[in-house]
């Protein structure tokens, strides 16, 4: 039993990927130049990580002007002191990247290396709590590796603060690449 709603979303939808089966080379093409990016990048983990390290602190950047921003927006002055301070933070530390991009680096490494610890050893928390008949061994696994890559960014921390955004971008841009060659061509072979 199908609706008027549900009708409507899947011809919407067919019109959307019949859209997008007309621009299939444009989105090969975006596939080609994440790749190549990405390449460029595992070629040069350092730089790669300075730039990721520069792109995240104009981020800071702009988020703390942003909050800034909405600061003048609240009523209460106990509100707006709290929302400008936490923006002139970010301000500052966006400020701060631009000025010592290693020093980002290595913080910022250590921060991922927690992360993927915390993830994994969550993950694995959750697997061994599901029921035996979900796929619990996926998730353990997932885990794992997760708990494992956290354990080794921290142990050779911050000798490998240089190069590991750089390699983690390198891999991002060239697994978006291929995503975007796969579903480029998928929408070719569809039409």
């Amino acid at each position: 039993m199908t609706s008027a709603s549900d009708t409507s979303h899947a011809s919407s939808l067919g019109s959307g990927i019949a859209a997008l089966h007309a621009k299939w080379g444009w989105i090969v093409a975006l596939g080609v130049v994440y790749l190549i990016a990405g390449f460029v990048a595992l070629g040069s983990v350092v730089m790669a990580t300075v730039a990721s390290v520069l792109v995240v602190g104009a981020m800071m950047i702009v988020a703390g002007v942003a909050e800034i921003i909405g600061a003048f927006q609240l009523k209460s002055w106990g509100k707006f002191l709290v929302w400008a301070l936490l923006g002139v933070l970010y301000v500052v530390a966006g400020f701060l990247t631009f000025q010592n991009p290693l020093l980002a680096a290595v913080l910022l490494t250590l921060f991922l290396g927690a992360s993927l610890i915390a993830s994994g050893a969550i993950r694995l928390f959750l697997a061994f709590s599901m029921k035996r008949e979900t796929p619990w061994v996926w998730v353990a696994l997932s885990g794992a590796i997760t708990l494992l890559l956290g354990l080794l960014i921290v142990a050779r921390w911050p000798v490998n603060s240089v190069y590991i955004l750089g390699l983690f971008l390198g891999i991002d841009l060239i697994m978006a690449g291929a995503g975007w060659i796969g579903l480029g061509f998928s929408l070719k072979r569809r039409g």
